[in-house]
């Protein structure tokens, strides 16, 4: 698939926020959580653009804070508008994974 980069950008995106949702969490934090619930194709140079692009579009906030390891760490939470756009994205995936699973699935109607 052409787009499958793109259709993964998406799904990561609204990973990210409902991972975010659950508690203030830095980077590798993240990256680490990501991976252990399946993405283990991830790369940290994925992550991290898309952590910027969804700062930018003001769905995250961060702080930094001094880390027990070295340097500081960047912490994120999710916004209003962050929050808002979790729940868009629960209701479409819920609505397009059920269309797709009843493809896949062989229950096609007509």
């Amino acid at each position: 698939m052409a787009n499958s980069s793109q259709l993964l950008k998406g799904i990561l995106e609204g990973c990210i926020l409902k991972i975010i949702s659950k508690k203030e969490t830095y980077g590798y934090e993240l990256y680490n959580s990501i991976k252990t619930n399946g993405f283990d194709d991830l790369s940290e140079g994925t992550l991290y653009p898309l952590l910027i692009r969804l700062e930018k579009n003001n769905l995250l906030s961060s702080v930094s804070r001094d880390s027990p390891l070295g340097p500081k760490r960047k912490y994120y939470s999710l916004t209003k508008i962050g929050e808002e756009e979790l729940i868009v994205f629960c209701n479409s995936w819920d609505k397009i994974s059920k269309s797709v699973n009843k493809i896949l699935g062989d229950d096609l109607i007509g």
